[in-house]
Formats: structure tokens, C-alpha cells, sequence
């Protein structure tokens, strides 16, 4: 039987696990179903063996919600840049 409608994932963003998961909440807001992928393992796998370094998980979304997603992170990455830039100057 052929599947013409095979439904495949995408990876939108990859970092520590708090992030990851603050980031599946921004996607879910928005409507979109995300998971976390590797949570268990990203946080047992050591720096030199672990694509990314310990305690990193990835954010998997449908294929078809890929662009509306990027965006999202894209949106969030650059407000978390802001923020530790501010940090940085005190």
C-alpha cells in the first residue's frame, strides 16, 4: 500500500531543555503541535559524543507547519539575544 500523504517532521530549534520546552509552548500558543525529541537522552549523552553538547534537546514539528514555526523561533531566538545583550551591560 502506498502512503502518498506520509507526514514527516522537522527539527525548528535545538538547545538546552528549559528553552526547548519554552519553545514548544510558543508553538503550541500559536497552534501548532511540537515535541521535544531526545530530552532523556540529549541530558545523559556526554559534550564530545553529543551533537549540540550535554542537556540539548530538539523541537520536531509537522513538516507542513515548518515555515510558521522557523518564524516563531526566529521571533523568540532574537528576543533571547536581546535580553542577554542587556545583560551583558550592567
Amino acid at each position: 500500500m502506498e502512503n502518498k500523504d506520509k507526514i514527516t517532521s522537522a527539527e525548528v530549534y535545538n538547545g538546552p531543555v528549559w528553552q526547548a520546552q519554552m519553545v514548544i509552548n510558543l508553538l503550541q500558543n500559536a497552534g501548532i503541535e511540537a515535541f521535544l525529541q531526545n530530552e532523556a537522552s540529549g541530558s545523559l549523552h556526554l559534550p564530545w559524543a553529543s551533537p549540540g553538547g550535554v542537556g540539548v534537546s530538539k523541537v520536531v514539528v509537522s513538516g507542513t507547519n515548518y515555515e510558521k514555526a522557523r518564524k516563531i523561533v526566529e521571533k523568540y531566538e532574537d528576543n533571547s539575544d536581546d535580553e542577554t545583550s542587556h545583560d551583558d551591560n550592567h
